[in-house]
């Protein structure tokens, strides 16, 4: 592989890698409200009324 195409797969990868870290760290330290969390077993989903 030439200079250029390293260099490119490496800002690539830390993209990728640094958006995970990110958006992981947000969550960590603004966790979602327990009404939009989701269902917290397999089918039960909430209905609207």
């Amino acid at each position: 592989m030439t200079a250029t195409a390293i260099v490119m797969m490496l800002v690539a990868i830390a993209l990728i890698w640094g958006g995970l870290a990110v958006s992981t760290r947000y969550l960590l330290t603004h966790p979602l409200p327990a009404e939009d969390a989701g269902p917290t077993t397999p089918g039960s989903y909430p209905t609207k009324r």
